[in-house]
């Protein structure tokens, strides 16, 4: 009898560090992790156009994927007519998420973009590629604003996205104007 009680002393104690070192972690079983939401950034460069000297250069677009077709010629005179290349996308467009949720944004694209937040959609840095829109303030400057290098996205990469107050929120890519993402929180 003495040995059981002993054993169910034991289990109880044990119990209660753990619960305690729940506590302590500064969680209890019952609160919920904050919920994650996936943003995807895509686009379809080719990377013998992308890459050539007289483009980008050596090793800027990375894309292995089957069927990445756009050529960097293309791109601009794309943009240009008002009728940029739909295969460069946010995925998704718009998203609905409570207080609280995580954006995660990985760069599935072989070409870095950025997830820049904008009180109104415009035209990014480059002039060529933003079909006669004016630069957004949130994106004048390029990668020597420092506002506008924090939300860049390397290949193969991701950013999370944290704090995000309730009401609509406005993201696109400062390089590629046209993707563009409506975020709606709850």
């Amino acid at each position: 009898m003495k040995k059981i009680t002993v054993t169910k002393f034991g289990l109880l104690a044990g119990g209660l560090m753990f619960a305690g070192g729940l506590m302590f972690a500064g969680g209890t079983q019952e609160e919920d992790p904050p919920s994650v939401a996936q943003v995807v950034a895509l686009d379809e460069c080719d990377p013998a156009t992308f890459n050539a000297p007289t483009a980008v250069g050596p090793d800027f677009c990375k894309n292995v994927a089957l069927g990445a077709s756009t050529k960097f010629a293309d791109l601009f005179a794309k943009a240009a007519q008002g009728t940029p290349d739909p295969n460069w996308d946010f995925e998704p467009d718009t998203l609905n998420i409570k207080k609280g949720t995580i954006l995660n944004v990985f760069d599935q694209g072989g070409e870095p973009h950025t997830f820049t937040e904008v009180a109104h959609f415009g035209g990014g840095f480059i002039g060529d590629l933003n079909a006669g829109e004016a630069t957004v303030p949130e994106c004048a400057g390029g990668f020597s604003n420092l506002a506008v290098a924090r939300t860049r996205i390397l290949q193969g990469s991701q950013r999370q996205i944290t704090g995000l107050s309730k009401g609509e929120h406005l993201f696109e890519c400062c390089i590629h104007p046209w993707m563009r993402m409506k975020v709606e929180v709850k």
